[in-house]
């Protein structure tokens, strides 16, 4: 197989699709966020000793809000409905991904926050 005919089949989606490749991204990302924010959570209940539980839940927040904004992405330029190959369920199921992320990163954050500094409402 030459490099051209390659280059055509991965264009009309033969390999992977173009349409999941964005939906499994946003689930890997989403996937990322929920481990980093669980992680973080422990981290500042006293579980794991090691590591700092306020990087932890900034890292959970930013990533789980970069599977938001690429699942939304997708979900905005996709075709087509569920079922057709366009990644759109896979979309769909980042979305509650990416929040469960960024809500155990803020939840980390509040643990982790310390006795003497006010709350900032």
């Amino acid at each position: 197989m030459s490099a051209s005919v390659a280059l055509m089949v991965a264009a009309e989606g033969g390999i992977i699709g173009d349409g999941r490749t964005g939906a499994n991204l946003a689930l890997g990302a989403g996937l990322v966020g929920l481990v980093l924010g669980m992680l973080a959570l422990s981290r500042a209940n006293g579980r794991i000793s090691t590591g700092n539980a306020r990087t932890g839940g900034m890292s959970a927040i930013a990533v789980g809000m970069a599977c938001i904004v690429l699942a939304v992405l997708h979900l905005a330029t996709s075709s087509g409905g569920p079922g057709t190959g366009n990644g759109l369920v896979g979309a769909v199921v980042a979305v509650p991904l990416g929040l469960g992320g960024v809500l155990l990163g803020r939840r980390a954050l509040t643990r982790s926050r310390g006795a003497g500094q006010p709350a900032v409402r």
